[in-house]
């Protein structure tokens, strides 16, 4: 099956990350630094390395940080230079490097359907990958990749799935796997969609991971629901509607996922990345372990 090749990618970075305050009081959520590097940084490395070339940053206020951080700073990096720090040097020129940026205002905060259809023009007429940046999935292969794959064997529209817990189920998107699908790592139909289900509602145990494929019909989905609705637009109802009418897959990906957008998650996140990195990995192990051996423990009766 020959499908058009994923060239672009949305972020939205308009919300005000209020689950962080207040620390994203005076600083945008995509700027928190994990494991050294800002939030957003983490999305945009996975798109450029599964071969994505434009990335679209749905922006709202106080975005400016965003793009300077990944703008050319040739003073900066001749002063790094100059002090011998070359590789310092080389990590901030590269930042330029990775993807060609686009941006788009979303004006008011009307939910992640909204946010995304707002990049409709810029999308255009082409299949593109949507990236949530409060997600990090780290893994072997990247998970945007891993649905490129997956769209390039069957088409249509991929979203990233996982298995949950009963207790995470009313935090999530669900999907409704349209048969028994086991732990096939192949892509299976998805047949309806329900954003934060009831535990007694939800339709399996599939929740959605932040990481989508989508053909630019999704467009007219979103179009239908701004007819109608009153409040924010969820982009899982969008889906649920193409569901009936248009081929969308599930994949259950391979990889870590840390929801670094609430405050456990962000702190799982800064452990567990800044434990595999070369440069803070051992002093941080060695501090953990003492930290676990002085630690009082509660007494338990």
């Amino acid at each position: 099956m020959l499908n058009s090749p994923i060239k672009k990618a949305v972020i939205p970075v308009a919300g005000i990350g209020t689950r962080m305050l207040p620390a994203t009081k005076a600083q945008r959520k995509e700027m928190l630094p994990v494991a050294g590097k800002p939030l957003i940084q983490y999305s945009v490395e996975e798109a450029a390395a599964s071969g994505i070339e434009t990335v679209i940053l749905v922006t709202g206020a106080h975005s400016a940080p965003l793009l300077a951080h990944f703008a050319r700073d040739i003073a900066l990096e001749q002063l790094l230079e100059k002090q011998g720090k070359f590789k310092e040097a080389d990590r901030t020129r590269l930042l330029s490097q990775l993807v060609t940026f686009c941006t788009v205002n979303q004006t008011a905060p009307l939910g992640l359907g909204h946010s995304v259809y707002c990049a409709r023009e810029l999308v255009g007429n082409e299949p593109f990958v949507l990236l949530l940046p409060d997600v990090i999935i780290d893994g072997a292969q990247p998970c945007t990749a891993q649905l490129r794959d997956a769209y390039y064997e069957c088409g249509g529209n991929v979203i990233a799935t996982r298995r949950l817990h009963r207790s995470e189920l009313r935090r999530h998107g669900v999907v409704a796997p349209a048969g028994s699908i086991g732990d096939d790592l192949r892509p299976f139909r998805i047949t309806a969609l329900v954003e934060k289900p009831a535990l007694e509602n939800a339709p399996s145990d599939l929740g959605v991971f932040g990481r989508y494929l989508l053909q630019p019909a999704i467009f007219e989905y979103i179009e239908r629901l701004l007819r109608i609705a009153a409040g924010e637009i969820q982009l899982t109802d969008a889906l649920n509607l193409m569901a009936k009418e248009q081929a969308v897959y599930g994949l259950q990906f391979t990889g870590e996922h840390f929801d670094a957008g609430e405050p456990v998650g962000f702190l799982k996140a800064n452990i567990a990345l800044s434990l595999k990195d070369p440069e803070l990995g051992s002093e941080l192990r060695t501090f953990l372990q003492s930290l676990c051996a002085t630690e009082p423990r509660s007494n338990s009766r």
